[in-house]
Parts: structure tokens; sequence; C-alpha cells
């Protein structure tokens, strides 16, 4: 039975590993899986999801324009997927969540969706909230903040090294921009 999952974490706890492992894991048993990738996430070249353990994949991107209903199921028409893995789900918009539903329910094929859930002021993404809502199954990814505590939130660090409290939700980084912390670091920084 085909199922969505929805993996979800702060930055820095392995969710481009764990889909990079799901792959691999699909692969070694002859089975099919396919990855998309948000266009809007370049920092490693487009089209390709890369961990910060090293490990790097070619993939499918999508942008907020994308009908990801038909192009997953053009995939299926040009052979058999087992699987569908889409890296940065943050991105996805409330349609594009209903259409890999739609993957699901209609097209069988089981969708394992990684991402944040929070912007660094502690708002969910919209694919984010769409999904905690509407996925199968949530699964937490667990990093940890510097006192030790579990991290669940990221704070966006400007070229000073201050915590953003204001800016655009979307702007791509990695551990050069961004930290996770947990809830009472994170209340400290953004919303004292």
């Amino acid at each position: 039975m085909a199922q969505l999952y929805f993996y979800y974490s702060a930055m820095n706890a392995g969710k481009s590993t764990s889909l990079l492992q799901s792959a691999y894991n699909y692969k070694e048993r002859g089975m099919e899986s396919v990855i998309f990738t948000a266009s809007v996430d370049d920092r490693y070249g487009q089209g390709k999801v890369t961990s910060r353990i090293g490990l790097s994949q070619d993939a499918d991107i999508f942008s907020s324009s994308c009908d990801l209903f038909q192009l997953m199921k053009e995939k299926l028409d040009n052979g058999p997927v087992h699987c569908i893995l889409v890296d940065e789900c943050q991105f996805l918009s409330k349609a594009q969540v209903k259409q890999i539903c739609r993957v699901v329910d209609e097209l069988k094929v089981p969708v394992l969706c990684y991402g944040l859930r929070t912007d660094f002021l502690g708002e969910p993404f919209e694919g984010s909230l769409y999904l905690m809502s509407w996925a199968d199954k949530l699964v937490e990814l667990k990093t940890i903040c510097h006192c030790g505590r579990k991290a669940s939130m990221v704070v966006r660090m400007d070229e000073h090294g201050n915590a953003s409290s204001s800016g655009s939700q979307v702007e791509i980084g990695g551990n050069d921009k961004y930290v996770s912390m947990c809830r009472q670091h994170f209340s400290e920084l953004v919303w004292c």
C-alpha cells in the first residue's frame, strides 16, 4: 500500500543523507526510485541532492509552477517507479502537496518527502504545513542544540553573527547562515 511520508527536522539533521540512503536501498533491491529537488536550492548545482557528509545524486527539479502529478506520471509512463523521493519539500505549494497526494492515492506509488518544518522565524513553510496535515506518516529526524537539547528551530544569522528577525522566508544557505537550536535558545534570540 502506497503512503505519503514526511521526514522533517531543523537544519543539519541528515535529511538529505536519509533521502540518499532510501534511494540506495531501493536500487540495491533492483527497484527504481525518482528523486526531485527544488529548483530554488542551487547550493551544490541545480538538480543535485547533496548531503553534508559528501553523498550526492542527480535529481529532477521542481519549481513553484510545476504540476508534480503530471511530472511523476510521465516518469511512470517511461517505466516502473517504485518510490518517489522529494528533497527540500518545504518549498512545495499547497497545490503541489495535493498533487503528491494524488500520486500516492491514484498512481499507487509511495512518496517520501524530506524538508524543514519551520523557517527562521518559527513560521511553517507552506509545503510543510500541508504535509504535516495530509501525510500518512510523519517522521521527525532529530538534531541537537548547542546546549544538548533537541533542536527543533532554525536561526538565520546575518553577516555579523547576529540572529535575523526579519527578511524573506526563503534565503538559501547552509551552516554559514543557519544554526539549529532548541525552542528556548531560539526564542531568546528571535522572539525576545
